[in-house]
């Protein structure tokens, strides 16, 4: 089965960055799947943050345009969330998924993913 795994999570002052990883493994057949980066806040629902589709076309929440950049590298089944300028308000657990369809655009909708990583922590302080 596939299998998603995040890194990359930490704790970083207001301001700073991080850059978040995924590794696909398992039956993946990676390149052809848009795949996208969600994430919940404590006590908070789960959100789209960013999707991006196998052409490279990107998706981002308004929340966050201009500060997160989502990129993919299909030759080594990896999915990754660059964030710049973090506030208190990104503070989150941060999940990667695949869609459930190959070939299809991508969406910040959650009812369009099937597969799901465990998640990695983001916390941004003042």
């Amino acid at each position: 089965p596939l299998r998603l795994v995040e890194s990359g999570g930490g704790s970083v002052l207001a301001g700073g960055s991080l850059r978040l990883s995924c590794t696909a493994s398992g039956y993946t057949w990676f390149s052809i799947y848009s795949m996208g980066w969600f994430r919940r806040a404590p006590g908070g629902e789960r959100e789209g943050v960013a999707a991006i589709s196998t052409e490279g076309d990107a998706l981002y929440a308004d929340s966050v345009k201009g500060r997160f950049i989502i990129s993919r590298e299909d030759a080594s089944n990896r999915l990754f969330l660059q964030m710049n300028d973090l506030k208190p308000e990104d503070t989150a657990t941060y999940y990667c998924a695949r869609q459930e369809n190959s070939r299809t655009p991508a969406t910040l909708d959650d009812k369009f993913y099937q597969w799901w990583g465990q998640g990695t922590q983001v916390t941004a302080s003042s």
